[in-house]
């Protein structure tokens, strides 16, 4: 099988310009990445949903090269944005795919828009709620790196970063690293804003059939997956060994198989 070409573009929206990339026809699913990545995240998964549907991986407003949202960043407002693009390509329904923070505004779609998100995955989402935004409150973030003179930030990024990543796979944190210097201060604040979140009033109101994909390797998730995955109403939870913080672009067979078997199978929520 021939897989589809992936599709670069700009949207305007109605709260500014998007870029993505998309893969495929047929019923639409709108993928979000993890902070500081880009639509990239998705490169090799794209095709493998494509074969099957319309497969969309936008940039978040303020990374990759999609504008930077009017106001304030917030969850909310990255996912009224991502409603805002579903807008003007004309998708009246559609599921949803999000990886770390793309899955809180994923979560955030399906809350916000029950009568047109018809189904919701999520990968590598831990539960936010008052007692994690304690924790977090002062702490600096992992992507957070003074710029200097001499570069040496560019190996602090990486160095924070590598534990969590395959040792063998030098690809990825290329691929984090060049996403991170052009997200700017949004490499850092894309964290603080999943720290804001008030995941825990709104988990309650998905009302969609839903997917938490827990990579066993992600120690920033998995540990809190099953909270997750009781918190979602319907939700269902897989457990992916070996799969890291990178799970989509480290293993995109498997991450696109686990959400094609949810998605366009014959088990899969109506109207796929």
């Amino acid at each position: 099988m021939t897989d589809p070409a992936i599709h670069k573009t700009y949207v305007r929206t109605r709260s500014g310009r998007v870029h993505l990339a998309e893969c495929g026809s047929g019923a639409p699913v709108l993928l979000f990445h993890q902070t500081p990545r880009s639509w990239a995240e998705f490169r090799w998964v794209l095709p493998l949903l494509g074969r099957r549907g319309r497969a969309i991986a936008m940039d978040t407003r303020g990374f990759g090269d999609s504008d930077p949202l009017p106001g304030p960043p917030s969850i909310e407002a990255w996912a009224g944005a991502a409603l805002d693009l579903a807008d003007a390509l004309g998708l009246d329904r559609f599921a949803v795919c999000g990886h770390h923070t793309g899955a809180y505004i994923a979560l955030e779609c399906a809350a916000s828009a029950p009568e047109r998100v018809t189904a919701v995955a999520v990968s590598g989402m831990g539960f936010v709620d008052a007692e994690n935004r304690e924790t977090r409150a002062g702490k600096p973030v992992v992507d957070e790196v003074e710029p200097r003179p001499d570069g040496t930030h560019l190996v602090a990024l990486w160095q924070r970063r590598q534990p969590n990543y395959p040792a063998d796979r030098a690809d990825l944190l290329e691929a984090f690293v060049l996403d991170a210097l052009k997200a700017g201060p949004m490499a850092a604040e894309g964290h603080r804003v999943v720290g804001r979140y008030r995941m825990e009033d709104r988990v309650g109101l998905v009302r969609c059939p839903a997917l938490l994909m827990a990579a066993m390797a992600d120690q920033h998730s998995f540990a809190s997956a099953r909270r997750v995955a009781e918190a979602i109403p319907q939700a269902e939870l897989v457990e992916v060994p070996g799969a890291m913080v990178p799970f989509p672009d480290q293993m995109p067979e498997e991450f696109a198989a686990v959400v094609t078997r949810f998605l366009f199978t014959a088990s899969a929520p109506q109207p796929f």
